[in-house]
């Protein structure tokens, strides 16, 4: 019953710190996406994250849009929370090789996560609100813009049917399951860990 509710306890704490990851890749996907800094959706996630992330932006700075300190603190925090599992759990250190592989499959699943739901969502919206002003659904459609625009370019909407989300969402499923799949096994360590 005890051991139960400890690996209850662990598996809540590793959603949790996978949620945390989940808004610090999103913040990063808003500058790497240039999204409306002064979106109130945009100011809740920059607050959420700012306290973890703006001690190491004074080390580590932006290269163009590529948030690098946001990048460090959602693979160290990943690093440390599956290490602390393994040693709450009692099974040791886990291997290096293996942890670092894990907390770069967990950002690159993190921010393969958003654009899925990001694309779910701006499909949605399409079809009841196409012309919606809501700060989230401005928010929704600047973040998936830089992944659809190069895709819409090589295939055109066939009038009112716009085919690039389906080879957005073939293209992500790829490379999670290539990808972060292959760096998830590389580890070796459980994948409820390493993804969500």
């Amino acid at each position: 019953m005890g051991s139960n509710l400890g690996s209850a306890g662990l598996m809540l704490v590793n959603t949790l710190v996978n949620i945390y990851l989940f808004v610090l890749m999103l913040r990063f996907l808003l500058q790497f996406s240039q999204a409306d800094y002064y979106n109130p959706m945009s100011q809740g996630i920059v607050k959420a994250t700012q306290p973890v992330v703006a001690p190491v932006q004074k080390i580590l700075r932006p290269v163009g849009r590529i948030d690098i300190a946001t990048l460090f603190v959602g693979f160290l925090l990943k690093v440390i929370v599956i290490t602390a599992i393994f040693q709450i759990a009692g099974f040791g250190m886990p291997p290096l090789q293996g942890l670092l592989l894990a907390g770069i499959a967990g950002v690159l699943n993190a921010i393969l996560k958003i654009y899925f739901f990001a694309l779910i969502i701006m499909i949605i919206l399409s079809w009841v609100a196409p012309r919606a002003s809501h700060p989230g659904a401005l928010l929704v459609m600047q973040i998936v813009e830089p992944i659809m625009a190069p895709v819409r370019r090589v295939i055109p909407p066939l009038g009112m049917i716009d085919l690039s989300p389906i080879v957005v969402f073939i293209a992500i499923n790829l490379l999670d399951s290539v990808v972060v799949g292959s760096l998830a096994r590389a580890a070796g360590l459980p994948g409820a860990l390493v993804g969500f």
